[in-house]
């Protein structure tokens, strides 16, 4: 049995219908997105597809009203359906960047996990990278080197302590990984800021 040729039918959903679609429904208008499918039957769906054609072929003789109102129930079923919100465009709050830098400030010198700068945002991890390179410009975790490099030259111009006492302080696991960061973010070595540190 040969394979009956097939027919495809290109629907195209003003942003603008979804959104108020969604505003009708009490959903958040602004998040208001739908979930990626592929190789989905849906009866509904194919029935107002196929609505809107034969309307289309006939020159629209039911009017304005007629298609709008297939529109908006074919956007009412897929929010219904296969609602996914939106990925905020904006990064964080104020307020979130606020509490996120300070507990930064205050725990350079520990292990600090992805997770539990996610848990003091109150945001998911995976949103936390997001959104935290859209209000600083620099990945979170760059941004807590940069501080720990910062805080380590702080302590090294004091020069109050060895270069390894400045690294676990400033949260670097030894040594050789102040060094490196430092060249790469400063472009100099811890010993030449002590050197520098005493006027040599």
């Amino acid at each position: 049995m040969e394979d009956e040729p097939g027919t495809s039918l290109v629907l195209w959903m003003p942003p603008a219908l979804l959104r108020q679609a969604a505003q009708d429904m009490g959903m958040d208008p602004a998040r208001a997105g739908l979930e990626p499918k592929y190789m989905l039957r849906d009866a509904r769906i194919e029935h107002v597809a196929w609505a809107l054609e034969a309307e289309h072929r006939a020159g629209f003789p039911n009017g304005r009203l007629y298609t709008d109102s297939l529109g908006m129930a074919l956007a009412v079923h897929l929010l219904r359906s296969y609602s996914a919100p939106l990925e905020a465009r904006h990064g964080l709050s104020k307020q979130q960047l606020r509490r996120l830098t300070d507990y930064i400030e205050d725990h350079l010198d520990q292990d600090l996990s992805l997770e539990k700068l996610a848990l003091v945002a109150e945001v998911s991890a995976s949103h936390l990278k997001t959104l935290f390179k859209r209000s600083m410009g620099v990945p979170v975790h760059a941004y807590v080197i940069q501080r720990r490099v910062e805080r380590a030259k702080a302590l090294l111009m004091k020069g109050q302590r060895s270069v390894g006492e400045v690294a676990l302080e400033a949260g670097f696991s030894h040594q050789s990984h102040l060094a490196r960061c430092m060249r790469r973010v400063l472009g100099v070595t811890p010993m030449s800021l002590v050197r520098a540190s005493r006027g040599a």
